[in-house]
Formats: structure tokens, sequence, C-alpha cells
């Protein structure tokens, strides 16, 4: 059968890989053609856009780029409706999704949809296109099945969360060697993860960096993101007490004793790979000033939305300063303070609802589509 993909993100591409790894093993005829990146690429297929080109982050930005966004939905359809595909699977990105999505409908194609817009954040409003549009909706969180199904009479199928496979499928590393191919010692390592845009890492990492000083018993390694180039990084380096390491994330990760760690997905992977971590966030005055009064939630990093508490600090916005961030980076160094992070990682990580999120998704698209 033939599957269109569409990821407009890095995190996007890393699930679906691991759905297009899942949809051959289910599927032998497997054809795919797609909107993504790197890992969609290794998996086989045609990859139509990279994703590198399509991330515009915040208002200000998208309207700036509306021109350009506009011609790439145009492109898309075009090339959705020369390919014919069996079924249409989206993969978050709703801004650009939904519109597709409400075209493809309407055009008689399949649309399928893996890892929900965050709607029960923001835009709920959502719900009555999703209802229109979207033949089957596969969600990673738990309490989006309630969401959805409770709320608005929508019924999903809650998968579990692929990270948990992710992570678990990761090639072991051996840690010394791995230390020493990359220059760092044997002191613990602190892991910076500022971002994957250009525009939020250059908001977050000065502010990250402007501790490490500070910390001269540790280490510091940011994670750099495979979008950016080695020399965006090296702009803000002027420590000795800091090391870059290109699309190594969960690799630094798997070393690390404690993480300063940008909102997004990196903060449930980190909770994942059990790394007591500060999240961050600071936007555009008027991206945040925005999103304040359209945003509907108590917190933004997903591992305590999941545990619908303070499981790790957030420090947003004005809040996210030099001072705060010392402070609060000597916290989860305290043992005590560690001990009762693991064990609220231990409690999260059964709430995602077990590995095979990859696997259940591909054979309920398959069993669709066979009908």
């Amino acid at each position: 059968m033939r599957y269109y993909i569409i990821a407009g993100e890095a995190s996007g591409d890393l699930h679906a890989a691991n759905l297009m790894k899942a949809l051959k093993q289910t599927d032998q005829e497997a054809d795919f053609r797609f909107w993504g990146g790197d890992l969609m690429q290794q998996q086989g297929g045609t990859l139509v856009k990279h994703y590198k080109e399509l991330a515009f982050m915040g208002f200000s930005e998208v309207i700036m780029n509306l021109r350009t966004i506009f011609r790439n939905i145009s492109f898309c359809k075009k090339d959705i409706t020369e390919y014919r595909p069996d079924v249409i699977i989206f993969i978050d990105y709703p801004g650009f999704n939904m519109r597709i999505a409400e075209w493809a409908k309407k055009e008689g194609f399949r649309t399928h949809y893996y890892i929900s817009p965050q709607i029960w954040a923001w835009k709920e409003n959502r719900i009555k296109k999703i209802k229109r549009d979207i033949d089957k909706m596969f969600v990673i969180l738990p309490f989006e099945k309630d969401f959805y199904t409770e709320k608005h009479d929508y019924p999903v199928h809650f998968v579990g969360h692929p990270l948990l496979d992710a992570i678990d499928n990761r090639p072991p590393i051996d840690i010394e060697s791995f230390k020493r191919d990359h220059g760092l010692d044997s002191r613990p390592v602190i892991a910076l993860l500022p971002g994957s845009r250009k525009q939020e890492i250059e908001k977050m990492l000065e502010v990250m960096l402007s501790i490490t000083s500070d910390f001269r018993d540790y280490q510091f390694v940011i994670a750099g993101a495979p979008s950016q180039d080695e020399k965006f990084y090296k702009t803000f380096m002027k420590n000795s007490n800091i090391k870059l390491i290109m699309n190594k994330t969960y690799d630094i990760l798997g070393i690390s004793f404690a993480a300063l760690v940008t909102s997004g997905t990196a903060t449930l992977e980190t909770a994942l790979f059990k790394v007591p971590e500060v999240v961050c966030y600071k936007g555009s005055y008027i991206s945040y000033h925005i999103a304040r009064r359209i945003v509907k939630l108590d917190y933004i990093s997903l591992v305590n939305l999941i545990m619908e508490r303070e499981v790790v600090k957030e420090l947003i916005q004005n809040d996210f300063n030099t001072k705060n961030l010392k402070a609060e980076l000597k916290k989860i160094l305290d043992e005590k303070n560690r001990k009762r992070i693991f064990s609220d990682y231990f409690e999260l990580e059964q709430k995602l609802g077990g590995k095979g999120a990859s696997k259940k998704t591909a054979g309920l698209i398959v069993k669709e589509i066979a009908g």
C-alpha cells in the first residue's frame, strides 16, 4: 500500500521513522512518500521536503513567512494528487497538516492522524475540524483519550508513547569510549538542550551558559540539533567548561547527571532517561503574551502535564534568568531531591502505557485500510 506521511519537525521525524519501520513489518508492500527528515529517509521511500524548510517558530515568524507556507500547501496538495496514496498520515504539525486534511477529506483520501495536535492546550475549537476531516486519531498521552472521547465524543486510539520505544531501541554505547571520543573527562555531565530552532536556541543558550563557571565540579555538554550548523553554536561558547556534541542527544542524556532543557518533547525524553532537569522557556515578547492569553494549561512541560503536578521546575520567560537557573540546578544536584525526582519519573513511565506504540499504530492503520 501507498503511504503519504507529513512530519514538520525533528520530533515528528523520529516518530514517523519508527512508524514507517513498523509499517514495513506489517505491510510487505509498503511504499512511502513523505515530508520529514533524515530518520524517515533512512527507512526508504521518497523525501519530498525536509522539515528544515518548514520550521517557523512563533506567531510573528509565521506571519512573516505566510507566502512560503501557502506555497508549500499548494505544492503538497498537487504532490498528493499525483501520488494517490491509500492513506495520508499526519504527524502533529497542526497548522500545516489540518489545512491539508480538510482538502484531502473533500478529495476522498483516507486521513489518519498520529500524535494529536495539542488542542487540549489551545485552539480547542479545532475539534470540529478534526471530527470532520480525520478518519482515525492515534493519541500518545494518557489524558488525551479522555479529552477526546469523554469531553468531545470523538473515539480515538491510545497507543502509548513512542518515545518509550525510541529510547529502548537505541543502540547501546560504551560510555568510556564516548567520553574519550568527545573530549570529556571524569566529572559528571550536565546536558544543555536549548531546542532545535535557531530562534529558540538564541534565546535559551546564552542564559544556560551563563551559569557554567559556577559549577566547576561538573562539565557541560550542549546537545547540538541536527537542524543546525556546528558553527552557529560555537558563537555562544566562551567558557572552557563547555563541550558541543552534534546530533547525539540520546547518547548525551544516557551519560548525564542533570540537564537544563528547553520546553518541548525533550523534557519528556530527559525524564525517560531518568535525568533530573530544569525546564526552561523564553519566547519573544509578543509571542509570549499572546500565548498567555490563549493557552489554558497550568504547566508547559509534558512531564508535569502528564503527572498533573509539579515534578520538574519550570522557569518561564522573565523567571528564566541566571540567578534562578543557578538556584534550581543546585537543587536537582542534591541527593535528597534526586530521590524524589526518580520516584516521580518511575510513576510517569507507568502512566505512558508501555512499549509498542509504533507497532500498535501500524497494525491499526493497515487493518483499517485492508477493511
